[in-house]
């Protein structure tokens, strides 16, 4: 039985710095309101939000990490996490030749 009312989810996009300065450029503006420029160019209205935050954010004008603190943080975590794994295949290799000399 098909459910009534749900929609099929939206594949993920991506969108280029430029493309999401320019829409950010047009909330700032003023013309139209933010849902209606996501409704214009078949964005979500959360994600035009998100983008406006994070401009200001970019700008200074309000409190958070930059886009470029999260990516230094993302690329952190990802040396960490792999660091963690090199130990913890050094810790293994440790103990099989701590057995082999027994």
């Amino acid at each position: 039985m098909e459910s009534r009312g749900k929609k099929k989810p939206r594949p993920r996009r991506s969108f280029t710095p430029e493309f999401k300065a320019e829409i950010v450029e047009l909330c700032r503006r003023g013309d139209r309101s933010v849902g209606q420029i996501a409704k214009d160019f078949d964005l979500t209205e959360t994600a035009v939000r998100l983008w406006v935050c994070q401009a200001e954010v970019d700008a200074g004008e309000r409190d958070g990490l930059t886009s470029s603190e999260r990516e230094e943080l993302a690329a952190l975590r990802r040396e960490n996490r792999r660091l963690r794994e090199d130990v913890e295949v050094l810790k293994r290799a440790t103990a099989f030749f701590a057995k082999e000399t027994r």
